[in-house]
């Protein structure tokens, strides 16, 4: 994946302190690993005549492995080191692998998205769109969010794709009403939210049941009233949205985000209908944050 620069700022600094945080790493793999205090003695006695680091002792002594000491760094720090799923771990590389080159390219975008980027607004949405159907943009959402997660941050994705969402399987959280039934007055928004499993401080807003009239939903006043809520709720917001190909359904989201982030294919977008959806974004309110060129 790679990046070009944005062109404006899309969300605030902010963190929060880690749920385990404090806690002293022997403590971490004492009840991962289920040890005893006479083990935890041994590491520590190696630790001292080594002069090495706890996590380098335990796994020394076998005591514990790579995994073990990674996972409790982890949660010191509240960053997520592991999520399970076949579609989850292809996809969802800033949780599954957050060590890896793809999980880096993430961050990095995250950070310019932090420090870069000027703005006057202090906090805003971020619409993720694309000129065609598989240019990445449900991956590229999905992963962006878990890494503004992993700041420490409350943050939230919104599928607001109402045609062919799948957010909900990507990030295993159970199908249920979502963004639909809000928008259509069947229930609040706060109470669709649901946290997803294995990424502390990512919550999930569902698409829910595909409506006959999804751009008629994203166009309406509720939809507007329901961004401005959800911005009162979390630091982090970030919404998936329908390829242009399906129609005007992505601009209509970015009018109400504040900021907007283009994604592109390698070797597959065409630069035609690329140039025509920065075109379009560009005579609407929404900022254009940057355009992200997707090699997965």
């Amino acid at each position: 994946m790679r990046t070009m620069k944005p062109s404006t700022r899309a969300f605030p600094v902010e963190t929060r302190p880690a749920a385990d945080g404090g806690r002293a790493i022997g403590s971490l793999i004492q009840e991962a690993r289920s040890l005893k205090d006479a083990d935890l003695e041994r590491i520590a006695t190696y630790q001292r005549e080594r002069g090495v680091r706890f996590g380098e002792a335990a796994v020394a002594l076998r005591l514990a492995d790579r995994n073990d000491v990674l996972e409790a760094l982890s949660r010191q720090f509240q960053y997520t080191a592991g999520f399970s799923g076949t579609e989850s771990d292809r996809e969802l590389v800033a949780a599954a692998d957050p060590f890896s080159d793809q999980a880096d390219a993430f961050r990095e975008l995250r950070s310019r998205l932090l420090f870069e980027v000027p703005g006057d607004v202090p906090r805003r949405a971020l619409a993720v769109v694309s000129p065609e159907v598989g240019d990445g943009k449900t991956y590229l959402a999905a992963n962006l969010a878990v890494t503004f997660s992993q700041l420490g941050a409350r943050t939230l994705l919104i599928d607001a794709d109402l045609r062919t969402p799948r957010l909900h399987r990507l990030l295993r959280v159970r199908p249920r009403a979502g963004l639909s039934s809000a928008l259509a007055g069947f229930g609040a928004a706060a109470e669709l939210v649901s946290p997803v499993p294995g990424v502390p401080n990512l919550h999930l807003l569902p698409a829910g049941a595909v409506p006959p009239n999804p751009l008629e939903l994203l166009q309406r006043q509720p939809f507007g009233a329901l961004m401005h809520e959800m911005l009162q709720q979390f630091e982090h917001v970030v919404v998936d949205t329908p390829a242009a190909t399906r129609g005007a359904d992505s601009r209509a989201v970015a009018a109400r985000c504040g900021a907007t982030i283009v994604v592109a294919r390698r070797d597959r977008s065409r630069l035609e209908a690329l140039q025509g959806l920065l075109r379009a974004l560009s005579r609407g309110p929404s900022r254009i944050a940057g355009v992200v060129m997707n090699a997965h």
